[in-house]
């Protein structure tokens, strides 16, 4: 069991990969025939409902209420009639409730759109409205899919989950290059492809649920709310959704404070994320879900000193990623926003735009990161209550800064707001761990402060002559195209800025490289 378990997750993180590649990809075919035009944001504003519902209540239903009660029931002494009654009651909820939001999110949308468009923008008032009822049922086929998937994964059965979004992504890009020369515009091609990969990501895993043994059907409205199993999965998944809703309000506040900051500025800002999620999701979540296990059991024994030593490793490896590329970004950002998106629509307003954006986007990427690595501390201890509390509040100081900034600096004060915010946020979780008295977070702080401001310094050194390297290398390719022009001065500015950290690295005898290529050399 343990074996194909390790072997499952394995090839999940390869799906997982490439999903995120694909994603990438999807907003690079975004990107090339949306631009960062009046069709960018009207498609950015469409596409959040459902998306922000989708993160509200699909992906919390399964992975705090759903999957742990049908684990209860698999475990337990139900009956095999009894556990199908409860699947039934819960694809049925489901089913009644995202229905019934997505009816009438669909009859409010020409209300929910102005939120985010000045009142004299008619034209794209009217598209956006239409895009939003285009891909608004996006929520019921995502959340039939969360269904779907908590059944899976209950049963231990992860790839075809896994699977599911590198088909989405696929069916929006090739929807998007294949409707767009038969549509009036490519947003509605986008948006096509938007509710067609929901619809595939449910259809997909179905045959996998039935071979599994699980009947899906339609049950009584009556014996849905009044099954025990679906009571339990209704009061598990409230309190989450209190705290998750802080997480989305900021969301859609940031984007009606963009949406009003000019043309553009909404979408240049997703452009910015996407880039940085890419890093966060190779780096970042792959440390803190290693971690954890292990966070957990030195918690269970009483093991602080290793569980301290751990934390304070994997906070040093994300120093050791995040602040030099950090500082290789800001001095090649524009290459690298031009390399990935632009193309036909994406011109150079939009690089400029995204690049603003990016800046302030990637100066706060170490503390982004940090606090996918410090949270697991509270998890491997049973507290969730304290990161959301944390969460809740940077949430707000996000809110503050982006009303404060964003009539200033447009996109740019509204990257640097949620910068600002992650610092808040990475602040309050070394408080919050240092209330619990379970962790010697003095010492865990210091180490981390000087080693990050090692890191700081070895990247300036390596910084200034990478600096003018790029400059050269830019000026000299710069007629060989959008991929030579770009990519030979980015692959080049690279080798220069490693190589010299590279050699600081090991000239001090860095401990964390020492270790890693201890262990490698050991292998």
């Amino acid at each position: 069991m343990k074996k194909n378990l390790v072997s499952s997750g394995i090839k999940l993180s390869f799906l997982t990969m490439i999903s995120r590649v694909l994603g990438l990809v999807r907003e690079m075919t975004k990107a090339r025939f949306l631009g960062t035009g009046a069709l960018a944001d009207a498609f950015g504003i469409a596409f959040l409902f459902p998306n922000l519902l989708r993160r509200l209540f699909a992906e919390n239903s399964i992975s705090v209420a759903f999957i742990p009660t049908f684990k209860e029931y698999l475990e337990g002494d139900k009956s095999r009639e009894e556990m199908r009654e409860f699947v039934c009651a819960t694809f049925t909820l489901v089913s009644f409730l995202t229905a019934v939001v997505v009816c009438v999110g669909m009859l409010v949308t020409p209300f929910l759109v102005r939120i985010f468009l000045k009142s004299d923008e008619i034209a794209i008032i009217a598209e956006t409205s239409l895009l939003t009822r285009i891909m608004f049922p996006y929520l019921f086929v995502i959340s039939v899919a969360a269904c779907f998937q908590g059944i899976l994964n209950g049963e231990n059965i992860f790839l075809p989950s896994g699977f599911t979004p590198i088909l989405f992504n696929l069916c929006v890009i090739g929807g998007t290059y294949i409707l767009s020369p038969k549509m009036a515009n490519p947003a509605r091609a986008m948006s096509v492809g938007v509710i067609v990969g929901g619809f595939i990501q449910a259809a997909f895993q179905l045959p996998f649920v039935f071979k599994s043994g699980w009947p899906i059907k339609f049950i009584s409205l009556k014996k849905t709310f009044s099954n025990p199993g679906t009571k339990k999965v209704v009061a598990l998944i409230v309190p989450t959704i209190i705290g998750t809703a802080s997480y989305q309000l900021n969301d859609l506040i940031s984007t009606a404070l963009a949406g009003r900051c000019g043309e553009g500025v909404i979408s240049s800002l997703q452009y910015s994320l996407r880039l940085q999620e890419l890093i966060l999701g190779v780096f970042a979540v792959s440390i803190g879900t290693i971690i954890l296990p292990d966070l957990s059991s030195f918690a269970k024994r009483g093991q602080w000193s290793e569980h301290n030593s751990m934390l304070t490793w994997a906070i040093k490896i994300i120093a050791l990623i995040t602040i030099p590329i950090t500082f290789y970004s800001l001095i090649t950002g524009r290459e690298i926003i031009q390399l990935v998106y632009k193309s036909r629509r994406f011109d150079d307003t939009s690089v400029a735009l995204t690049l603003t954006a990016f800046t302030f986007h990637i100066a706060g990427l170490f503390f982004t990161a940090l606090n996918r690595i410090v949270s697991p501390a509270f998890y491997a201890q049973g507290n969730t209550k304290l990161p959301t509390l944390a969460g809740i509040i940077s949430m707000a100081a996000d809110i503050v800064l982006s009303f404060a900034l964003s009539f200033r600096w447009r996109g740019g004060g509204i990257a640097f707001a949620l910068s600002a915010a992650n610092f808040v946020n990475t602040v309050l979780l070394f408080v919050f761990l240092n209330k619990m008295r379970t962790v010697n977070v003095g010492g865990v702080v210091k180490s981390s402060i000087v080693y990050t401001v090692k890191m700081i310094l070895i990247s300036i050194v390596a910084s200034v002559p990478a600096f003018f390297a790029h400059r050269f290398f830019v000026q000299k390719f710069s007629s060989l195209g959008r991929f030579l022009g770009n990519g030979i001065p980015l692959a080049l500015t690279l080798l220069v800025f490693a190589a010299i950290g590279i050699l600081v690295l090991f000239a001090t005898r860095d401990e964390s490289v020492m270790k890693i290529f201890g262990k490698n050399r050991n292998k």
